[in-house]
Formats: structure tokens, C-alpha cells, sequence
């Protein structure tokens, strides 16, 4: 047993994006998956953003200090696909944030801290 207990299944159908983990870089649903397609992949998952020491990463402290969560339901996904979306586009507009996390509902925030967060990582707010 691996012990990793970040990321959510929420709605098992690929809707809400609990479950967004990165396979081989990129953003996937993981409750979409079977296991022979990951047979193999590099897959990262919410604890595996911090680094080796347990240092939270620009983008976890952005969600904290910007209060990005609430229950923290959809936050692994939500980091992991923001982290995605940082890595192909290091300055994204709010646009381009709303469409980069769109795959993943938050039935709390309304968004607005969310994208926030990401743009002040963005812009190196943080």
C-alpha cells in the first residue's frame, strides 16, 4: 500500500476532476484510467509536488496564503492541474487560468482565490 491518500475520487465519471493526477507530465483523470494504462508511466501525484524535504511548492503556498480552499476537496486536482498548466505556459491570463483549471469543479470558492493564486504564482507574487 503506497499510503497516498490525496487524490479524491469525486464523481467517477471524469466530471469534476478530484481525481487530475499527472501521468508522464500531463494532466489526466485518473478515475479513467485502468491500471495497464498507467502500467509503467510516471505518475505524480498531490504528494508528490512538495519537494524531498516536505517544502511546499510556490503554487501550495499560493493556495494557502490565498485562502484557494476550503473543504480541499478538489484542491489535489486543482494544484495539479494548475501545476500543468504553469509548466506549459509560465504567464497565463485569467482567461487562459479559467480555461488551464476548467476540468475541475469547486463547489466552495467560486473560483475567484483560485485563479488568483495561480496568477500570483504567475506573475511571482510568491
Amino acid at each position: 500500500m503506497l499510503d497516498l491518500t490525496g487524490t479524491h475520487v469525486g464523481c467517477d465519471t471524469g466530471s469534476c476532476g478530484a481525481c487530475t493526477v499527472l501521468m508522464d507530465g500531463k494532466t489526466v483523470k485518473s478515475c479513467m484510467l485502468l491500471a495497464i494504462q498507467a502500467d509503467g508511466a510516471t505518475i505524480t501525484t498531490v504528494e508528490g509536488l512538495a519537494g524531498a524535504d516536505g517544502e511546499l511548492t510556490p503554487l501550495q503556498h499560493a493556495f494557502s496564503r490565498s485562502h484557494a480552499l476550503q473543504c480541499g476537496y478538489c484542491t489535489p486536482g486543482m494544484l495539479l492541474s494548475a501545476t500543468y498548466l504553469l509548466e506549459q505556459n509560465p504567464h497565463p491570463t485569467e482567461e487562459e487560468i479559467r480555461r488551464g483549471i476548467q476540468g475541475n469543479i469547486c463547489r466552495c470558492t467560486g473560483y475567484v482565490n483560485i485563479v488568483e493564486a495561480i496568477k500570483s504564482v504567475s506573475e511571482g507574487q510568491i
